[in-house]
């Protein structure tokens, strides 16, 4: 009996596998204009989520369960294109060359939201995709930008372990120094060039793609970046109907749980994607705690043939516990709790406190229009919003807080007793100033900007790019009192129209001022490519203007008090050229000369309205040259690269017995 039942379920298995594998189908997906292998392309059976990728020389395989059908060939800066199959009777299908031609509303999107993606093997930049599927299967419970770790040139480290403070470096150079992108708008700090992943927490979850470009990349806005470009392309009308959910769980209470939902493009040509997250926890990192939100919104529409709409908006507002005091190696060997030690954290009436956090929010909203004016002509704008709220939380007054300091730890490196520093505030009395407090430093923003560009073509050979970047800035910043510890106030000096200020929690003190950064670039492009060669020309021109005004360090009737505008006019130029030796090998050159305004801390002298006079643009000069070879089953790549850096700019602040002194140091040079 047990044989019967054993071979029937084998006929049942065998039944079902024939009835979903009818048949298999082959392809190779080339670029139409010049008959390139194209990798990465998505080819799925319409209708199902059965889907594969092509192969770096453009090839795929697909299994099929139905004997007719459609396929869907996608591929990021093409028009899709639906082909048709028919295995009845048949193991194999052949459908041979498949051509994508580039469509004009989607090599528009392409430009605005992936800030000029580069296309491998034909523009003259070193370069790496990583698809939407790479990370989904990969990426887990890491930070998002983690994901590029194992890409060439590329640092990422978790800084000091806490949720979304990540740091990234492309060839040696920072943040600060690295393009990032978001739908084609920037979001590296407009004041330092910083970029805080935390305020992009489940942005991964909506990512259609990510590129890294280093070096020069084909950046197509006022001022290109020193080490390169990361960008980030967001899912919307590509996305197929459909959604999930999902919860992730690991260590330390970490918990991610959320969905993702898309209407498709559909026949009224209305599409819509949301995606809503939160996370939960703590990270390997004692005391790291994290509560975070994460919410996306896009809305398109195709209006007709020549118009299209997306609206976006997306944010993350989260708060989370930070290491941000650095151990010696020989602190982890002692401490009990090795590489997870944290000393910026401890416990008050039983709970978690952070003396050394993260808040903030910042919701970013954009507007992108596609206008295809003719066969050869288009014309994209994006206009976006960001206002940003929070700060990072730190302590004042006398320091409690040594890592060996066993009067307010149990031991080395324990948890701080915060109950102690209570009771000594409280012991001083009620008429005392606060001993000991905790504080934090606000940064809150509005940022307003405009990116707009016009795509032509000059001949068969030759495109045409120019445009207009613009951007306005404005950042207040101040120093909030968070908590007492016990005290009933504490006393201010730091406000000349307002001494002896008596100050509570949520008031502000120390310092309270604003910056504004307006900037205005214009940028033009001419691509060349024809048989095995492709080249790119391009200039670039901006002025960058600063002002500060403060609230606390000068009476309003005083004529320092706002200062005026500083401006600084930068140039910038590079060329490229690429030579396809075969369809597995090819050589580029790329050559470029910038300038750079430096950062407004380097303007205006230690946090102060007097303005460095030497101040002045920072000088790059990059050159490169790259091999590259692509084959089904072995990718190699070969730079090399020199970038010297002229009259860059440091700015150092130190604080000693409560006062913070700043030092401007210019003419500094770099290679790298």
């Amino acid at each position: 009996m047990k044989k019967i039942t054993s071979l029937l379920a084998l006929v049942f298995l065998l039944f079902t596998a024939a009835m979903q594998a009818q048949g298999t189908i082959r392809g190779t997906v080339v670029d139409g204009e010049n008959n390139t292998p194209l990798p990465g392309v998505n080819v799925v059976v319409n209708g199902t989520t059965n889907g594969v990728t092509t192969d770096f020389d453009g090839l795929f395989e697909i299994q099929v369960a139905k004997n007719t059908g459609a396929l869907r060939v996608s591929y990021v800066g093409f028009a899709p294109l639906t082909v048709n199959f028919d295995v009845t009777g048949k193991k194999v299908v052949d459908l041979g060359t498949i051509n994508l031609k580039m469509d004009s509303d989607a090599l528009d999107e392409v430009i605005v939201k992936a800030y000029s993606l580069a296309i491998d093997r034909k523009t003259p930049v070193a370069v790496s995709t990583i698809k939407a599927e790479t990370i989904e299967n990969e990426l887990g419970s890491q930070e998002f930008p983690e994901i590029l770790k194992t890409t060439p040139g590329v640092y990422v480290t978790r800084g000091g372990g806490g949720f979304g403070d990540a740091e990234l470096r492309i060839r040696g150079f920072n943040s600060q120094n690295v393009a990032v992108m978001i739908n084609g708008i920037p979001v590296n700090d407009m004041e330092n060039g910083n970029v805080y992943w935390s305020n992009w927490a489940g942005l991964a979850d909506v990512t259609s793609s990510m590129q890294v470009q280093r070096g020069l990349g084909a950046a197509m806005i006022g001022l290109p970046s020193i080490g390169g470009t990361v960008n980030i392309v967001t899912k919307s009308t590509d996305i197929a109907a459909g959604g999930n959910v999902m919860m992730t769980t690991g260590n330390d209470g970490y918990t991610k749980y959320g969905f993702t939902i898309s209407t498709g493009l559909l026949d009224s040509g209305w599409a819509a994607t949301a995606s809503l997250s939160r996370t939960t926890g703590e990270q390997f990192v004692d005391g790291t705690t994290i509560d975070a939100y994460s919410y996306f919104l896009n809305v398109a529409k195709k209006i007709n043939e020549n118009h299209e709409l997306s609206f976006t908006a997306f944010g993350a507002p989260q708060r989370h516990g930070q290491r941000q005091n650095r151990l010696l190696i020989d602190d982890y060997r002692v401490s009990d709790r090795g590489i997870r030690t944290n000393t910026d954290y401890g416990y008050k009436n039983g709970q978690i406190l952070n003396h050394e956090d993260n808040f903030y929010h910042k919701p970013q909203m954009s507007l992108n229009h596609y206008w295809t004016i003719n066969e050869i002509s288009s014309l994209t704008t994006s206009v976006y919003a960001s206002y940003g709220t929070g700060g990072g939380g730190g302590t004042a007054g006398l320091n409690k807080f040594g890592k060996y300091d066993t009067n307010y730890r149990d031991e080395p490196f324990a948890p701080v007793n915060f109950d102690q520093i209570v009771a000594e505030n409280k012991a001083l009395g009620a008429a005392a100033s606060a001993e000991t407090f905790l504080r934090a430093s606000i940064n809150n923003h509005q940022w307003y900007g405009a990116l707009s560009t016009y795509n032509t073509e000059l001949s068969e050979y030759i495109d045409l790019s120019a445009g207009v970047d613009i951007r306005f800035y404005k950042g207040d910043h101040s120093t909030e009192l968070t908590d007492l510890l016990g005290a009933s106030f504490y006393i201010d000096n730091n406000d000349v129209n307002n001494p002896n200020k008596v100050v509570k929690e949520g008031d502000t003190y120390n310092y309270n001022d604003s910056g504004y950064t307006n900037w205005g670039g214009l940028f033009a492009q001419a691509e060349y490519n024809k048989d095995k060669i492709s080249a790119v020309l391009s200039v670039a021109g901006n002025n960058t203007s600063y002002k500060r005004e403060d609230y606390f360090k000068y009476t309003p009737e005083d004529p320092l008090r706002e200062t005026d505008w500083v401006n600084f006019t930068a140039f910038s130029t590079k060329g490229g050229l690429n030579y396809r030796l075969d369809s597995k090998n090819n050589v580029f050159a790329n050559i470029g000369y910038f300038e750079r305004a430096p950062f407004s801390d380097a303007v205006f002298i230690n946090n102060t309205n007097i303005t460095n006079e030497n101040a002045e643009n920072q000088k790059i000069f990059s050159a490169e040259l790259g091999y590259g070879f692509r084959s089904d089953k072995f990718r190699a790549d070969l730079n090399v690269y020199r970038t010297k850096w002229m009259d860059r700019t440091y700015t150092i602040s130190r604080t000693a017995d409560n006062i913070q002194y700043t030092a401007n140091i210019l003419g500094v040079d770099a290679l790298h």
